[in-house]
């Protein structure tokens, strides 16, 4: 049985570089997380980037609030790897200071920046200086007339707002835009992209916005990026947490690996345990999971709670240990290899797939 064609295939994109990141065309989807702490306290806010980027942040982007905040971004910018993104609202000088100061992109919110003519300042310096400006369209912030004209924040009025400043870009002949329209509501934001994505071809910066804490801000996150890139929407990825950065680059990690968008390491499908269950299904997994650490190899590894059904249940995986009483069966993509004693589980499946990922035409 075949997996089914996607909705369709990532849109045309004309890619946009942001520092030393590329985003649309070819490029794979990129992941970025906003830091949390002030930027004016330039040793945290490095501390944050480098531990953002150390999980697989490529692009981060930081607060200005002031001008000592967009000064600071040239200091930071020299002490991190990755490119930075100022993030500006209400006060178009701070966005002009900030590239001076050397940010790599601007994103700009245009329904509180002050019209056409502060929005064309911030792009022409940007243009000047090399960096990318985001157009990002929050539902919380559309402009007036537009919330008269629709009543409520919908997604065609998050459509019409980015319309209306991207044509202000265009005329000008403005290139190098991203554009963002987000709501925390997840089916609002989908429908802003599947409408934007009838009238442009610049790059897509996707998210749920101030979707929220904990499992609840994961979930909603999850939904929507799935969901849009599903229908093959989306160049560049933040998932908002109300949480450290760290967290919203390892649950981007997974959003993309789970829609098999990018790959990042070896993907742990298990059971969700019966009356049937053994043994403790939870502590071997997250075992399993913890010695595979490090192996970059795309491999689905199983690990099952049920000695008789396990390999036929977790046939798609690579390899994967069925687990009971006595032990576990080894086995690779529905093929039993071998059994195992009990306390032999995790390490033989870790050296498995360690095996794995040297042979992937598979384990004979």
């Amino acid at each position: 049985m075949t997996c089914p064609a996607p909705l369709f295939r990532r849109r045309e994109t004309t890619p946009v570089r942001c520092g030393d990141v590329l985003i649309g065309g070819n490029a794979p989807v990129s992941i970025q997380t906003m830091t949390k702490c002030d930027t004016r306290d330039v040793k945290a806010t490095v501390k944050e980037i480098r531990q953002a980027t150390a999980l697989g942040a490529q692009i981060v982007r930081v607060a200005v609030v002031d001008k000592e905040a967009a000064q600071a971004i040239g200091v930071i910018r020299d002490r991190v790897l990755c490119p930075v993104v100022a993030d500006i609202h209400f006060d178009y000088e701070l966005a002009l200071l900030s590239l001076d100061a050397g940010a790599d992109k601007i994103r700009v919110n245009p329904g509180n920046l002050g019209g056409k003519e502060p929005l064309l300042k911030v792009a022409e310096r940007a243009r000047s200086t090399g960096a990318a400006i985001r157009l990002g369209i929050n539902s919380g912030s559309l402009e007036k007339d537009i919330l008269a004209s629709y009543g409520s924040p919908t997604p065609e009025a998050m459509v019409e707002s980015a319309r209306r400043h991207l044509t202000y870009l265009e005329d000008c002949g403005i290139d190098s835009i991203v554009i963002s329209l987000k709501s925390s509501r997840v089916k609002d934001t989908v429908n802003a992209y599947r409408l934007m994505a009838e009238h442009t071809k610049w790059p897509f910066h996707i998210g749920i916005t101030e979707a929220g804490p904990g499992t609840s801000g994961i979930v909603k996150s999850a939904a929507g990026i799935g969901a849009l890139i599903a229908l093959g929407i989306g160049d560049t990825v933040r998932v908002s947490l109300t949480g450290p950065s760290y967290k919203e680059v390892e649950v981007a990690k997974r959003i993309l690996q789970s829609m098999e968008s990018r790959f990042f390491g070896p993907d742990i499908i298990s059971c969700p345990t019966c009356g049937r269950t053994q043994v403790d299904v939870v502590s071997i997994a997250n075992q399993v999971s913890h010695g595979l650490r490090g192996l970059s190899a795309p491999l689905k590894v199983a690990v099952m709670g049920c000695p008789v059904n396990g390999p036929g249940e977790a046939r798609e995986a690579d390899i994967g240990v069925a687990c009971g009483r006595d032990g576990g069966i080894l086995f690779s993509r529905g093929k039993v290899l071998g059994r195992v004693a009990s306390d032999e589980i995790v390490p033989a499946l870790v050296k498995l797939a360690q095996e794995y990922a040297k042979s992937p035409e598979g384990i004979k």
